[in-house]
C-alpha cells in the first residue's frame, strides 16, 4: 500500500498567539498539496487554538505524561491533550531523553498511554555522534526502539495508522549537519527491519518511517528519495510556512513525477 508522505512539524519551545498566522498559513497551503500529509506539534497552549482553526492539518503535542490524572504538577495527559483537539503525540524525542533524563521504559509507557487515548504516535528513535564513531549505530537504534515501543499485543489493531517511526541522528539535529543519503537509507533499512520483526509481516512493512535532522527545503528531496522514508519530522523549518510547505512540496514531487 502507498502511503502518503507525511510531513510533521515540531515546534518545540517557540510560539505563542502571534504565530498562528503562520500555522494558518500552513493550513492553507497544505489544502493545496493533498497529495502530502501536514501536521504540527505546538507547544501544549497552542493545540487548541491551532485545531479550531485549521482546516487541513492535523494538530498534536510534543510529549505526554504516561499517567491517565493526579499529583504531577505541570504534567499534561494524553488524555488531556487529545481534550484539547490533539490527535498525535511525538515521544522519545532526542531532548525529552537527554534533558528530562527519560528511559525507553518510560517512553513506553507513555506509549501505552497515548494508545489508549486514542491518539496516534510517532515514535523517535536516534543515535549521538559518540555512538555512530564508535561503529554502534545499527545496534543502538534497534535496541532503543524495540525497549521504547509496546509488545504487539498492547498496541492498536490499525498500527499503520496508528504508529510511525522517526529516525533523528542527535548528532545531525539543529547542527545544520544532515546525515548522507546513504546514512539514512541504511538506519531506515535496518528499522523497517526491525519492525518487521517486532510486528510482523502485516504490520511491519506499513508503518512510516519518517527522517528528522536538519531537514530544510534545499535538502528534502534528496531525503524523500532515500528508499523507506516516508516523511520528516521537521524541526526549526517548521516554523515559517515558505519553508515547511517547501519541505512538504519536495515530498510531493516524487508521486507528481
Amino acid at each position: 500500500m502507498t502511503r502518503r508522505p507525511y510531513i510533521v512539524g515540531n515546534w518545540k519551545m517557540h510560539g505563542t498567539r502571534a504565530m498562528l498566522s503562520e500555522a494558518r498559513a500552513i493550513d492553507r497551503a497544505a489544502q493545496r498539496h493533498m497529495k502530502v500529509e501536514v501536521a504540527l506539534a505546538p507547544p501544549y497552549t497552542l493545540i487548541h487554538p491551532i485545531h479550531r482553526e485549521a482546516e487541513q492539518i492535523a494538530v498534536g503535542a510534543q510529549d505526554c505524561h504516561h499517567a491517565d490524572g493526579g499529583a504531577h504538577t505541570g504534567d499534561i495527559s494524553a488524555a488531556m491533550i487529545a481534550d484539547a483537539g490533539a490527535t498525535f503525540v511525538i515521544l522519545g524525542h532526542s531532548e525529552r531523553r537527554q534533558d528530562h533524563a527519560e528511559s525507553d521504559a518510560l517512553v513506553r509507557s507513555k506509549a501505552e498511554a497515548a494508545f489508549a487515548a486514542g491518539l496516534r504516535v510517532i515514535m523517535c528513535c536516534g543515535e549521538s555522534l559518540a555512538t555512530r564513531e564508535s561503529g554502534g549505530a545499527a545496534r543502538f537504534v534497534r535496541a532503543q526502539l524495540a525497549a521504547s515501543l509496546p509488545p504487539v499485543d498492547a498496541m492498536p489493531a490499525e498500527l499503520a495508522d496508528r504508529l510511525c517511526i522517526a529516525y533523528e541522528p542527535i548528532w545531525a539535529i539543529g547542527t545544520g549537519i544532515a546525515a548522507t543519503t546513504e546514512d539514512i537509507a541504511a538506519m531506515h533499512a535496518e528499522i523497517r527491519a526491525l519492525l518487521i520483526e517486532l510486528l510482523g509481516p502485516e504490520h511491519g512493512p506499513e508503518v512510516r518511517i519518517l527522517y528528522g535532522g536538519s531537514v530544510k527545503p534545499d535538502n528534502a528531496a534528496a531525503i524523500f528519495a532515500v528508499p523507506e522514508v516516508g516523511g520528516a519530522l521537521v524541526g526549526g523549518a517548521s516554523l515559517t510556512a515558505d519553508s515547511f510547505m517547501g519541505i512538504a512540496l519536495a515530498a510531493s514531487d516524487p508521486l507528481e513525477s
